[in-house]
């Protein structure tokens, strides 16, 4: 008969296998207790170091750097290239010094979300900025990237191009813009807008004060157009780069015109038609190379002389050539261009605006090495007479080169205010009362020579000795008068005996010796040694020091 036996027996006698249980009991409640434990130190021992997530950022910052300087990426950057246009980072290496560019705010980038904007960012929002050297002298740069957004201004890329511009008022260096944009950013509204105010505001506080130039290399619409406007000088390059306030479709909407951009904004447009811009180039490196051209006669700030270079040019060359050139029959024409580079050195000058306007000669030349200006009536075309767009052009030239300390050296061969009901509906009175100011209001040195006629109110306009001009000569067949001796004769005598009192009257008023007599010529020299007169002129008017009334400003007759 078999009795009951207790689990406690059973155990009791495989004394090994109870053993084995309770260690088992033990191990399962050890490992609920550590399981936590183990958990929490496998986490620890996952989380990375500082040192890991240091070494990530630098990945990160490099991935950055690479995505800005692509751009829009290969695919625009290529399109980019078909339309014959350099990227903006490939216009600011041929501008500046090699390895002189030092870029800022390179990682910035745009903060508008709304119509999924935040899904395209693109490090530096579509303008490079910073600065750099040209021929080792400091300027600051902004270049817009049509491959990132068409170069649209948002807030940020606006803040940017706003920094520099304050920097180099701070410093007192140059600004050179490089435009290419589709206009504002339209998915930022009143805050692209505003960005545009911003950027107008430091144009007008740096005018005068640096100097402000813009290459259009690309498109430049609606009220972008006005920055640049608002600038110094204005290049364009042929077939790529428009200005216009409203395009071709809204015009054709508008007034039923039909107009390519290239007609209605191109850059022979504005450089012949409206003098918007001043110089029009083929492609986008003869403009990058007249702009450090153009720079090499401007000082950095208006505190600042121009730098001076040295020269083999004597000042005591001399041209007879001169003796000739100007014909004695006031009738004949004749090239302006050609007096003023057998005066200054080495025969080069730097046109400004050479296809508008082209009655009066805007340029830049060197003296013995020193820079000036040079504004010289043409008689080659228009007789040299003075008409609105050559004293609107000349003006502004005037008053740029008295803000910035350049010596004006005019050439004189003017009949007078062109006639016309179109001139004088159009006002000529007071568009040539802003060549007038301008000459009266500059301080700078002012030297003129009068080569042939300076009749009316266009000899007093043109530098003459009653607007404070330093040094005035005139050649021996020169003509200072109220009008030329024909015209004269017929008022005077009621057209009586017009050839013989025309030939007496010629020869007592149609020279510079009444004039002399009086003082408001200095000398009659001979022409051959013009360079030599204006030469030993400029020399002692170099630290010449005049001040006008103190007042808050002028108000010219805009």
């Amino acid at each position: 008969m078999q009795t009951a036996v207790s689990a406690a027996t059973i155990l009791s006698r495989f004394p090994s296998t109870h053993q084995t249980l309770r260690q088992v009991r033990t191990r399962v409640h050890l490992q609920q207790v550590l399981r936590p434990l183990s958990s929490k130190v496998k986490a620890v021992n996952h989380q990375p170091s500082v040192v890991t997530l240091k070494n990530a950022f630098r990945v990160r910052l490099e991935d950055e750097r690479a995505k800005a300087l692509q751009g829009g990426g290969e695919k625009r950057v290529a399109k980019q290239h078909a339309k014959g246009k350099l990227t903006a980072r490939e216009r600011l290496s041929l501008l500046l010094d090699e390895g002189t560019f030092r870029e800022s705010d390179m990682l910035k980038t745009h903060r508008c979300t709304d119509f999924g904007m935040q899904k395209e960012v693109y490090p530096g929002d579509g303008v490079v900025t910073g600065w750099g050297t040209i021929d080792g002298r400091p300027v600051y740069v902004f270049s817009q990237d049509f491959t990132v957004f068409g170069g649209s201004l948002s807030e940020t890329h606006a803040q940017k191009i706003c920094k520099v511009m304050e920097k180099a008022m701070q410093s007192g260096v140059p600004v050179i813009g490089l435009n290419d944009s589709g206009g504002a950013r339209i998915q930022e509204g009143v805050d692209s807008l505003g960005g545009y105010a911003e950027v107008f505001q430091r144009n007008v506080l740096a005018s005068g004060v640096v100097p402000q130039i813009s290459l259009v290399l690309g498109p430049c619409a609606g009220g972008a157009v006005y920055s640049p406007a608002m600038t110094d000088f204005i290049f364009m390059v042929r077939r790529t780069s428009y200005m216009f306030v409203t395009g071709p479709d809204v015009v054709k909407t508008v007034t039923q015109e039909a107009i390519s951009q290239e007609e209605l904004g191109g850059a022979d447009t504005h450089t012949s038609m409206s003098g918007v811009a001043h110089c029009a180039f083929d492609n986008e490196l003869e403009a990058i190379r007249a702009t450090r051209l153009l720079l090499g006669y401007l000082p950095l700030n208006s505190r600042q002389k121009p730098p001076s270079v040295q020269t083999a040019d004597s000042r005591y060359r001399q041209e007879a050539c001169l003796r000739y050139l100007c014909p004695d029959d006031p009738n004949h024409p004749y090239e302006m261009r050609e007096v003023v580079k057998k005066v200054v050195d080495e025969g080069e000058v730097f046109e400004i605006m050479p296809a508008f306007a082209q009655n009066i000669f805007t340029g830049f030349a060197r003296m013995e090495g020193h820079p000036v200006a040079v504004i010289a009536n043409n008689p080659a075309h228009l007789a040299g007479c003075l008409d609105i767009d050559s004293s609107v052009k000349a003006a502004r030239f005037v008053r740029f080169a008295d803000a910035f300390n350049l010596p004006i050296l005019t050439f004189v061969d003017v009949p007078g205010f062109l006639p016309g009901v179109d001139q004088e509906h159009s006002g000529i009175i007071r568009n040539g009362a802003k060549l007038l100011f301008a000459y009266a209001e500059a301080t700078v040195p002012k030297v003129t020579v009068i080569t042939r006629k300076a009749y009316g109110g266009a000899y007093d306009v043109m530098s003459s000795k009653h607007l404070r001009g330093d040094a005035n000569f005139a050649w021996p067949g020169a003509e200072i008068a109220v009008m030329g001796p024909k015209g004269a004769v017929e008022i005077i005598f009621r057209g009586k005996d017009v050839e013989a009192n025309t030939l007496e009257y010629t020869e007592r008023f149609a020279n510079p010796m009444v004039a002399a007599a009086r003082g408001y010529i200095d000398e009659v020299i001979d022409p051959a040694m013009t360079r030599q007169h204006l030469c030993e002129e400029l020399e002692v008017l170099r630290n010449k020091s005049v001040e006008n009334p103190p007042r808050k400003h002028s108000n010219v007759p805009l």
